[in-house]
Protein backbone atom coordinates (compact mmCIF):
# COMPACT_ATOMS: atom_id res chain seq x y z
CA UNK A 1 0.00 0.00 0.00
CA UNK A 2 2.86 2.44 0.90
CA UNK A 3 4.98 1.64 -2.45
CA UNK A 4 1.17 2.09 -4.23
CA UNK A 5 0.32 5.65 -2.38
CA UNK A 6 4.32 6.68 -3.83
CA UNK A 7 3.29 5.84 -6.80
CA UNK A 8 0.25 7.62 -6.96
CA UNK A 9 2.32 11.10 -5.78
CA UNK A 10 4.74 10.34 -8.32
CA UNK A 11 2.40 10.17 -11.11
CA UNK A 12 0.39 13.01 -9.52
CA UNK A 13 3.70 15.08 -9.33
CA UNK A 14 4.57 14.11 -13.11
CA UNK A 15 0.80 14.99 -14.78
CA UNK A 16 1.31 18.42 -12.95
CA UNK A 17 4.65 19.02 -14.40
CA UNK A 18 3.40 18.20 -17.93
CA UNK A 19 0.74 20.16 -17.65
CA UNK A 20 3.03 23.05 -16.47
CA UNK A 21 4.94 22.58 -19.78
CA UNK A 22 1.91 22.30 -21.98
CA UNK A 23 0.81 25.64 -20.95
CA UNK A 24 4.12 27.21 -21.23
CA UNK A 25 4.42 25.42 -24.59
CA UNK A 26 0.96 26.55 -25.77
CA UNK A 27 1.90 30.38 -24.53
CA UNK A 28 4.55 30.11 -26.52
CA UNK A 29 3.40 30.55 -29.69
CA UNK A 30 3.12 33.94 -29.04
CA UNK A 31 6.37 36.11 -29.24
CA UNK A 32 7.30 39.36 -29.29
CA UNK A 33 8.06 40.37 -33.46
CA UNK A 34 8.53 43.64 -33.79
CA UNK A 35 10.00 46.48 -31.12
CA UNK A 36 10.66 50.13 -30.81
CA UNK A 37 11.57 52.80 -28.24
CA UNK A 38 12.58 56.23 -27.98
CA UNK A 39 12.62 58.54 -24.25
CA UNK A 40 9.25 59.48 -25.00
CA UNK A 41 7.25 56.70 -25.97
CA UNK A 42 7.72 52.58 -27.21
CA UNK A 43 5.31 50.44 -29.26
CA UNK A 44 5.55 46.64 -29.41
CA UNK A 45 4.11 44.18 -31.72
CA UNK A 46 3.17 40.60 -30.51
CA UNK A 47 2.59 37.43 -33.07
CA UNK A 48 1.51 34.10 -32.84
CA UNK A 49 -1.69 32.25 -30.69
CA UNK A 50 -1.89 32.72 -26.75
CA UNK A 51 -3.64 34.92 -23.91
CA UNK A 52 -3.50 35.62 -20.24
CA UNK A 53 0.20 37.10 -20.24
CA UNK A 54 1.61 39.80 -19.49
CA UNK A 55 4.50 42.44 -20.79
CA UNK A 56 7.04 43.67 -19.30
CA UNK A 57 8.72 47.03 -20.64
CA UNK A 58 12.20 48.45 -19.32
CA UNK A 59 14.15 52.06 -20.27
CA UNK A 60 17.47 50.62 -19.32
CA UNK A 61 20.34 53.03 -19.14
CA UNK A 62 24.49 52.48 -17.96
CA UNK A 63 22.54 49.82 -16.37
CA UNK A 64 20.02 51.25 -14.43
CA UNK A 65 16.57 50.65 -14.59
CA UNK A 66 14.96 54.23 -15.96
CA UNK A 67 11.26 53.39 -15.60
CA UNK A 68 8.92 50.55 -16.04
CA UNK A 69 5.45 49.11 -17.67
CA UNK A 70 3.92 46.57 -17.67
CA UNK A 71 0.75 45.40 -19.81
CA UNK A 72 -2.00 42.81 -19.35
CA UNK A 73 -2.06 41.28 -23.31
CA UNK A 74 -5.29 39.00 -24.50
CA UNK A 75 -3.50 37.94 -27.61
CA UNK A 76 -1.28 39.09 -30.65
CA UNK A 77 -1.54 42.65 -31.38
CA UNK A 78 0.68 46.24 -31.50
CA UNK A 79 0.24 47.98 -27.80
CA UNK A 80 1.77 51.38 -27.24
CA UNK A 81 2.79 53.19 -23.99
CA UNK A 82 4.74 56.68 -23.21
CA UNK A 83 7.54 56.78 -20.35
CA UNK A 84 7.12 59.07 -18.24
CA UNK A 85 9.18 62.56 -18.04
CA UNK A 86 12.77 61.72 -16.73
CA UNK A 87 15.82 63.26 -16.42
CA UNK A 88 17.33 62.28 -19.61
CA UNK A 89 20.89 62.25 -19.69
CA UNK A 90 22.60 61.69 -22.96
CA UNK A 91 23.88 59.00 -23.93
CA UNK A 92 22.94 54.98 -24.78
CA UNK A 93 19.51 53.38 -23.76
CA UNK A 94 17.59 50.17 -24.01
CA UNK A 95 13.91 49.06 -23.97
CA UNK A 96 14.11 45.86 -22.90
CA UNK A 97 10.43 43.38 -23.46
CA UNK A 98 9.67 39.98 -21.97
CA UNK A 99 6.22 38.44 -22.51
CA UNK A 100 5.70 36.67 -19.10
CA UNK A 101 3.25 34.00 -18.96
CA UNK A 102 2.49 32.04 -15.58
CA UNK A 103 5.77 33.75 -13.95
CA UNK A 104 7.99 31.94 -16.94
CA UNK A 105 9.44 34.64 -19.59
CA UNK A 106 7.89 32.67 -22.80
CA UNK A 107 9.67 35.79 -25.60
CA UNK A 108 12.42 38.65 -24.99
CA UNK A 109 13.46 41.23 -27.17
CA UNK A 110 15.46 44.73 -26.60
CA UNK A 111 16.14 47.35 -28.69
CA UNK A 112 19.12 50.01 -27.98
CA UNK A 113 18.85 53.63 -29.27
CA UNK A 114 20.79 57.09 -28.75
CA UNK A 115 19.75 59.54 -27.22
CA UNK A 116 21.22 63.36 -27.09
CA UNK A 117 23.76 63.00 -29.80
CA UNK A 118 24.85 65.32 -32.92
CA UNK A 119 23.69 62.53 -35.49
CA UNK A 120 22.16 64.05 -38.22
CA UNK A 121 18.67 64.47 -39.05
CA UNK A 122 17.71 63.19 -42.03
CA UNK A 123 13.81 63.97 -41.87
CA UNK A 124 12.10 66.79 -39.52
CA UNK A 125 8.38 66.75 -38.32
CA UNK A 126 7.12 70.11 -38.79
CA UNK A 127 3.41 69.27 -37.33
CA UNK A 128 1.22 66.44 -36.11
CA UNK A 129 -1.69 65.89 -34.29
CA UNK A 130 -4.58 63.40 -34.51
CA UNK A 131 -8.35 64.11 -34.04
CA UNK A 132 -11.55 62.46 -34.59
CA UNK A 133 -11.21 62.92 -38.52
CA UNK A 134 -7.94 60.91 -38.61
CA UNK A 135 -3.84 62.15 -38.55
CA UNK A 136 -2.34 65.26 -40.07
CA UNK A 137 1.48 65.07 -40.86
CA UNK A 138 3.88 68.01 -42.23
CA UNK A 139 7.55 66.16 -42.58
CA UNK A 140 10.35 68.16 -44.36
CA UNK A 141 14.15 67.55 -45.56
CA UNK A 142 17.15 68.79 -45.69
CA UNK A 143 18.41 65.78 -48.45
CA UNK A 144 16.04 63.88 -50.18
CA UNK A 145 14.80 60.64 -48.22
CA UNK A 146 11.80 57.59 -48.82
CA UNK A 147 10.49 56.92 -45.81
CA UNK A 148 7.56 54.40 -44.51
CA UNK A 149 4.88 55.95 -42.83
CA UNK A 150 3.13 53.50 -39.91
CA UNK A 151 -0.01 55.06 -38.86
CA UNK A 152 -2.02 53.76 -35.60
CA UNK A 153 -5.14 54.21 -34.11
CA UNK A 154 -5.10 53.07 -29.99
CA UNK A 155 -7.48 52.76 -27.47
CA UNK A 156 -6.68 51.91 -24.27
CA UNK A 157 -2.94 51.59 -25.41
CA UNK A 158 -3.70 48.94 -27.35
CA UNK A 159 -3.88 49.61 -31.18
CA UNK A 160 -7.33 49.01 -33.10
CA UNK A 161 -5.59 49.38 -36.65
CA UNK A 162 -2.01 49.84 -37.69
CA UNK A 163 -0.85 50.30 -41.59
CA UNK A 164 1.81 51.19 -43.57
CA UNK A 165 2.47 53.50 -46.44
CA UNK A 166 5.57 52.75 -48.36
CA UNK A 167 8.30 54.40 -49.37
CA UNK A 168 7.22 57.69 -49.36
CA UNK A 169 9.30 60.50 -51.02
CA UNK A 170 10.44 63.22 -49.05
CA UNK A 171 11.32 66.60 -51.17
CA UNK A 172 14.60 68.33 -49.82
CA UNK A 173 13.68 71.29 -48.04
CA UNK A 174 12.43 71.94 -44.29
CA UNK A 175 10.89 75.67 -46.12
CA UNK A 176 8.13 73.38 -48.05
CA UNK A 177 7.25 70.05 -45.76
CA UNK A 178 5.10 67.64 -47.32
CA UNK A 179 1.57 67.39 -46.08
CA UNK A 180 0.34 63.64 -45.14
CA UNK A 181 -3.21 63.10 -44.07
CA UNK A 182 -4.57 60.24 -43.34
CA UNK A 183 -8.70 59.40 -42.37
CA UNK A 184 -9.49 56.64 -39.43
CA UNK A 185 -10.93 53.92 -41.25
CA UNK A 186 -12.81 52.82 -38.39
CA UNK A 187 -16.21 54.50 -36.83
CA UNK A 188 -15.27 56.61 -33.45
CA UNK A 189 -17.50 56.24 -30.67
CA UNK A 190 -18.14 59.95 -29.04
CA UNK A 191 -17.08 60.20 -25.87
CA UNK A 192 -14.44 57.70 -25.81
CA UNK A 193 -10.51 58.19 -25.27
CA UNK A 194 -8.28 57.19 -28.25
CA UNK A 195 -4.80 58.41 -29.38
CA UNK A 196 -3.35 58.71 -33.05
CA UNK A 197 0.27 57.48 -32.99
CA UNK A 198 2.43 58.16 -36.21
CA UNK A 199 6.07 55.90 -37.06
CA UNK A 200 8.38 57.21 -39.56
CA UNK A 201 11.07 54.65 -40.66
CA UNK A 202 13.70 56.31 -42.81
CA UNK A 203 15.74 52.41 -43.89
CA UNK A 204 18.73 54.06 -45.46
CA UNK A 205 20.22 55.44 -42.13
CA UNK A 206 18.12 53.78 -39.92
CA UNK A 207 16.70 56.49 -38.89
CA UNK A 208 12.81 56.04 -37.08
CA UNK A 209 10.66 59.08 -35.36
CA UNK A 210 7.38 58.33 -33.48
CA UNK A 211 4.82 60.66 -31.92
CA UNK A 212 1.49 60.07 -29.80
CA UNK A 213 -1.28 62.25 -29.65
CA UNK A 214 -4.79 62.10 -27.54
CA UNK A 215 -7.77 63.14 -28.40
CA UNK A 216 -11.71 62.43 -27.13
CA UNK A 217 -13.75 62.10 -30.38
CA UNK A 218 -16.09 63.93 -30.93
CA UNK A 219 -18.78 64.48 -33.58
CA UNK A 220 -18.70 67.54 -36.18
CA UNK A 221 -20.59 68.57 -39.42
CA UNK A 222 -20.41 72.12 -40.81
CA UNK A 223 -23.13 73.72 -43.66
CA UNK A 224 -21.63 74.14 -46.66
CA UNK A 225 -23.79 75.70 -48.97
CA UNK A 226 -27.17 77.49 -48.46
CA UNK A 227 -30.27 78.47 -50.77
CA UNK A 228 -33.36 80.51 -50.18
CA UNK A 229 -36.08 82.30 -52.13
CA UNK A 230 -40.07 83.31 -52.20
CA UNK A 231 -40.93 79.55 -51.45
CA UNK A 232 -38.38 78.14 -49.79
CA UNK A 233 -34.79 76.93 -48.55
CA UNK A 234 -32.05 74.31 -48.50
CA UNK A 235 -28.77 73.72 -46.75
CA UNK A 236 -25.96 71.52 -47.41
CA UNK A 237 -24.24 69.63 -44.72
CA UNK A 238 -20.65 68.07 -44.82
CA UNK A 239 -20.05 65.42 -42.16
CA UNK A 240 -16.40 66.25 -40.82
CA UNK A 241 -15.77 63.39 -37.73
CA UNK A 242 -15.37 59.42 -38.30
CA UNK A 243 -18.20 60.04 -35.07
CA UNK A 244 -21.55 59.61 -36.77
CA UNK A 245 -23.01 62.86 -37.25
CA UNK A 246 -27.24 63.19 -35.91
CA UNK A 247 -28.20 66.45 -35.81
CA UNK A 248 -31.05 68.79 -37.45
CA UNK A 249 -31.48 72.24 -39.46
CA UNK A 250 -33.61 74.80 -38.41
CA UNK A 251 -34.48 77.75 -40.77
CA UNK A 252 -35.53 80.85 -38.89
CA UNK A 253 -37.48 83.45 -41.07
CA UNK A 254 -37.28 87.17 -39.85
CA UNK A 255 -38.85 90.58 -41.19
CA UNK A 256 -38.08 93.42 -39.41
CA UNK A 257 -36.97 91.74 -36.26
CA UNK A 258 -39.86 89.55 -35.94
CA UNK A 259 -39.65 85.85 -36.32
CA UNK A 260 -42.37 84.53 -39.37
CA UNK A 261 -41.56 80.62 -39.47
CA UNK A 262 -39.65 78.34 -37.72
CA UNK A 263 -38.56 74.97 -39.53
CA UNK A 264 -36.41 72.11 -38.42
CA UNK A 265 -35.71 68.92 -40.12
CA UNK A 266 -33.50 66.15 -39.19
CA UNK A 267 -30.26 65.56 -41.50
CA UNK A 268 -29.26 62.60 -42.27
CA UNK A 269 -26.73 60.27 -40.70
CA UNK A 270 -22.80 61.55 -41.79
CA UNK A 271 -19.75 60.87 -41.93
CA UNK A 272 -16.28 62.62 -41.98
CA UNK A 273 -16.47 63.75 -46.23
CA UNK A 274 -20.31 62.85 -46.42
CA UNK A 275 -22.83 65.47 -47.78
CA UNK A 276 -26.61 65.99 -48.05
CA UNK A 277 -28.59 68.60 -48.76
CA UNK A 278 -31.60 69.27 -46.61
CA UNK A 279 -34.95 71.15 -48.05
CA UNK A 280 -37.68 72.88 -46.48
CA UNK A 281 -40.89 75.47 -48.10
CA UNK A 282 -42.66 78.03 -46.56
CA UNK A 283 -46.20 78.61 -46.14
CA UNK A 284 -47.09 79.69 -49.50
CA UNK A 285 -44.93 82.14 -51.28
CA UNK A 286 -43.69 85.11 -49.60
CA UNK A 287 -45.23 89.02 -49.49
CA UNK A 288 -43.33 91.43 -52.06
CA UNK A 289 -40.23 92.41 -48.43
CA UNK A 290 -36.75 91.98 -47.23
CA UNK A 291 -36.34 89.15 -44.93
CA UNK A 292 -33.45 87.55 -42.88
CA UNK A 293 -32.98 83.97 -42.67
CA UNK A 294 -31.10 82.46 -40.14
CA UNK A 295 -30.26 78.20 -41.00
CA UNK A 296 -28.47 76.55 -37.70
CA UNK A 297 -27.15 73.60 -37.40
CA UNK A 298 -27.66 71.24 -34.47
CA UNK A 299 -26.58 68.24 -32.60
CA UNK A 300 -28.41 66.09 -31.28
CA UNK A 301 -28.07 67.70 -27.60
CA UNK A 302 -28.92 70.71 -29.22
CA UNK A 303 -25.30 71.72 -29.68
CA UNK A 304 -24.58 74.66 -32.43
CA UNK A 305 -22.29 73.18 -34.67
CA UNK A 306 -22.37 75.87 -37.19
CA UNK A 307 -24.56 78.84 -38.83
CA UNK A 308 -25.45 81.29 -41.37
CA UNK A 309 -27.26 84.33 -42.17
CA UNK A 310 -28.72 85.06 -45.81
CA UNK A 311 -31.63 87.71 -47.26
CA UNK A 312 -33.96 86.85 -49.26
CA UNK A 313 -35.53 90.14 -51.34
CA UNK A 314 -39.51 88.70 -52.28
CA UNK A 315 -40.52 90.60 -55.28
CA UNK A 316 -44.24 91.51 -56.96
CA UNK A 317 -45.27 88.71 -59.12
CA UNK A 318 -45.90 90.45 -62.24
CA UNK A 319 -49.24 89.33 -63.70
CA UNK A 320 -48.73 88.65 -67.80
CA UNK A 321 -51.86 88.56 -70.06
CA UNK A 322 -50.84 85.69 -72.39
CA UNK A 323 -52.77 86.91 -75.44
CA UNK A 324 -51.70 90.15 -75.33
CA UNK A 325 -48.04 88.82 -75.23
CA UNK A 326 -48.81 86.69 -77.66
CA UNK A 327 -50.19 89.75 -80.36
CA UNK A 328 -46.95 91.75 -79.27
CA UNK A 329 -44.59 88.86 -80.16
CA UNK A 330 -46.35 86.86 -83.01
CA UNK A 331 -46.97 83.74 -81.18
CA UNK A 332 -49.38 81.52 -80.25
CA UNK A 333 -51.12 82.46 -76.67
CA UNK A 334 -50.25 78.86 -75.56
CA UNK A 335 -46.20 79.10 -76.02
CA UNK A 336 -46.21 82.93 -74.74
CA UNK A 337 -47.43 81.82 -71.91
CA UNK A 338 -44.74 79.32 -71.53
CA UNK A 339 -42.21 81.35 -72.52
CA UNK A 340 -42.96 83.72 -69.65
CA UNK A 341 -43.63 80.76 -67.14
CA UNK A 342 -40.00 80.31 -68.18
CA UNK A 343 -38.56 83.80 -67.64
CA UNK A 344 -40.47 83.60 -64.16
CA UNK A 345 -38.88 80.58 -62.98
CA UNK A 346 -35.53 81.84 -64.30
CA UNK A 347 -36.19 84.90 -62.69
CA UNK A 348 -36.52 83.53 -58.96
CA UNK A 349 -33.55 81.12 -59.61
CA UNK A 350 -31.46 83.92 -59.28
Amino acid sequence: MKARAIWQWAAMGFIAVLAAEAAVASAGSLEISDLFSSIESADITLQGEGANATLQLDLIHEGEKMASRNLAVDGPGTWAIRWPDIESEKGSYDCCAALVQNSTAISKRCYGFYYGGAEPIRFDVRDFRADSRGMHLAISASDSAIVDIYYMLLQGGKAVYVTREQAVAIAGSYASPISRDYAWKQILQKGQDYEGRVKIVELKYNQTRAFMNQFQAEDDASITETYQDETGASATVLGNSRVPFVGYLRFALYQNGSLLNITEKKTPVLLAGDDDTVEITWNGTLEPGIYQLRTILLSRDGSVMDLEENVIEAEPLQKINATETAEKSGLPAGLAALAMIAALLMRKRR
